[in-house]
């Protein structure tokens, strides 16, 4: 099980608001001890707290999130993401709606093809085509919109709540220009290098442009595991793992503009239940395909001075993080790495570790 806090970036028009800065928190222990690190983000500045959503992996994602919404007052919360495989869009939409109730405007509803949701219930990875219908259905029914489910009847949600934003997380070209097209915003899997993002952002630019929406509007996050060190270079087989993730999962060309050939199997002997949330971190690395330490460290740096980020101690709190630097590039102009607050350099994150005994990086 795997329970570290990684950094997103999350970056919006220069004309509305500076680069925001996020962390993720997987819910690996009860909800309301999550809940009470989200209020710690939040005490401590960051501007958005988001969860993933794997049932077998965590607790439920809308149960924490409700914790988390009684437990702060600013912070933004989100999924980052949930999926329309496990969860039929419908029961997503009642569940947003719960949400956002609770957190008037802070919520975001993250989306994303299923991975470690569907893996290991044996179920496929959401499609474009499916992805599409299911996020062309809640945008409906969060409306109050009615929509006809398969002709054979037509609903509404009750008490909608029309102000939810839809992101979708992509790493593949396809998904990318996709979201481009019909969401509310982008959640970039990519790394963090800038050729990179500078193609990934790219492709959503097409889609935006395609669709004739103005991609300069489009809210992009940068979702960027990290591992604070002070050498890089040595450090780099700790993240070999997400590369590998991120070439498994349709990013193989974005990394190859950073310098990473890698061909990835689909599935890896030895590795459970996938790359990233691997419950064996150092089996994970030693598994994934070879690549030099050199060009994987090129997946999470970009800039030696990019954006990075590191769990906090064991059952304390961490340390106070350094001012926040906003940015001036554009949503959907290449990010500008800029410094990310730094928690105490250790190997857990603080109310997770108690309840997850393997303390690695990846999601």
């Amino acid at each position: 099980m795997n329970c570290d806090i990684s950094a997103g970036v999350d970056q919006v028009s220069v004309d509305e608001k500076p680069l925001r800065i996020g962390v993720r928190v997987p819910p690996c222990d009860r909800a309301d001890r999550v809940a009470r690190t989200a209020r710690r983000a939040e005490d401590l500045g960051f501007d958005q707290v988001w969860f993933p959503d794997s049932q077998l992996l965590w607790r439920d994602v809308f149960t924490t999130l409700t914790a988390a919404a009684f437990a702060t007052e600013r912070i933004g919360l989100g999924t980052a993401v949930t999926n329309l495989a496990t969860r039929h869009p419908s029961v997503v939409a009642s569940a947003a709606r719960s949400v956002a109730e609770l957190a008037p405007g802070r919520f975001t509803l993250g989306l994303g093809v299923g991975n470690s949701s569907v893996a290991p219930v044996g179920l496929p990875q959401t499609g474009s085509a499916a992805l599409r219908e299911g996020m062309s259905m809640l945008r409906a029914l969060l409306d109050g919109r009615e929509w006809d489910f398969e002709g054979k009847v037509r609903s509404r949600l009750r008490d909608p709540q029309p102000s939810v934003p839809l992101h979708l997380a992509a790493s593949g070209p396809r998904n990318l220009r996709l979201a481009g097209e019909i969401a509310d915003g982008v959640i970039l899997l990519s790394g963090v290098s800038p050729r990179t993002l500078a193609a990934a952002t790219a492709r959503v630019r097409e889609g935006a442009e395609a669709a004739g929406r103005n991609a300069e509007r489009l809210p992009v996050t940068v979702s960027a595991f990290c591992e604070v060190t002070d050498d890089i270079e040595a450090d780099a087989r700790l993240i070999k793992p997400i590369c590998a993730s991120i070439a498994q999962n349709g990013g193989a060309s974005f990394l190859a503009l950073a310098g990473i050939d890698v061909d990835v199997p689909e599935t890896i002997e030895g590795v459970h239940p996938d790359l990233v949330h691997a419950e064996d971190w150092d089996a994970a690395a030693t598994c994934s395909p070879r690549t030099s330490d050199g060009r994987r460290s090129r997946c999470a740096r970009g800039r030696r001075d990019a954006a990075r980020s590191r769990r906090p101690p064991a059952r304390t709190p961490p340390r106070p993080r350094p001012a926040r630097h906003p940015t001036t590039a554009g949503p959907t102009s290449p990010p500008t790495p800029g410094p990310v607050p730094r928690p105490a350099p250790t190997r857990r994150s603080g109310a997770c570790a108690a309840s997850c005994p393997h303390p690695m990086p990846g999601r």
